[in-house]
C-alpha cells in the first residue's frame, strides 16, 4: 500500500459542507501528490469550518492523515481507501487529549466526480451521531488540450 493508490483523489473538488447552521456553505480543496505523500488543501469562506492542509503518509501497510487547520487544532486519523470507501477515524488521544471520538465516512461515485460522506462523534465510540455532511464535486480539469483544429 502506498500512497499512488491514492490517485483517485488528486485534482481539484468543490466542496459542499452542510453544517447545522450554515447549510449550503461552499468550499475548494486541492488533492496532490507530493512524492511519498498525498497534500490536501482545503478552503471554505466561513469561521464555522476552518482552513486546513491534510498530509497523508503509507505506514506499515496502513494509511495516517495527519490534519492542521486554521484554529490551530492537529490531529492524526487512521485512513482507510478501498477504491470506492473512504474512512477516516479518530479513536485515542495524538496530539491532544481525545475530548471525543470522530470519524468520516465517504463514497468515492464509479465515475470519479463525487464523494458523498459525513462527519460522526461519539462521546464514548459507541454511539455515533452525524455532525455534518461533505460532498466533494470534481472540477473538470482546465489543463487538457482542447480538440485540434
Amino acid at each position: 500500500m502506498t500512497v499512488d493508490d491514492l490517485a483517485a483523489f488528486v485534482g481539484e473538488w468543490d466542496l459542499e459542507v452542510d453544517l447545522p447552521g450554515a447549510e449550503d456553505v461552499r468550499g475548494h480543496v486541492v488533492f496532490e501528490l507530493m512524492g511519498d505523500v498525498l497534500v490536501q488543501r482545503t478552503t471554505v469562506p466561513v469561521p464555522q469550518a476552518p482552513d486546513s492542509c491534510c498530509i497523508v503518509v503509507a505506514h506499515d501497510g496502513r494509511f495516517m492523515q495527519h490534519y492542521f487547520d486554521s484554529r490551530g487544532v492537529a490531529r492524526l486519523y487512521e485512513m482507510t481507501f478501498d477504491g470506492r470507501t473512504w474512512t477516516l477515524e479518530r479513536t485515542k488521544p495524538d496530539f491532544t487529549p481525545l475530548e471525543f471520538h470522530q470519524r468520516y465516512a465517504g463514497v468515492l461515485a464509479p465515475d470519479h466526480s463525487t464523494i458523498e460522506g459525513e462527519w460522526q462523534s461519539s462521546a464514548d465510540g459507541s454511539d455515533w451521531t452525524r455532525d455534518f455532511g461533505l460532498t466533494y464535486r470534481r472540477r473538470p480539469r482546465t489543463d487538457l488540450p482542447g480538440p485540434s483544429t
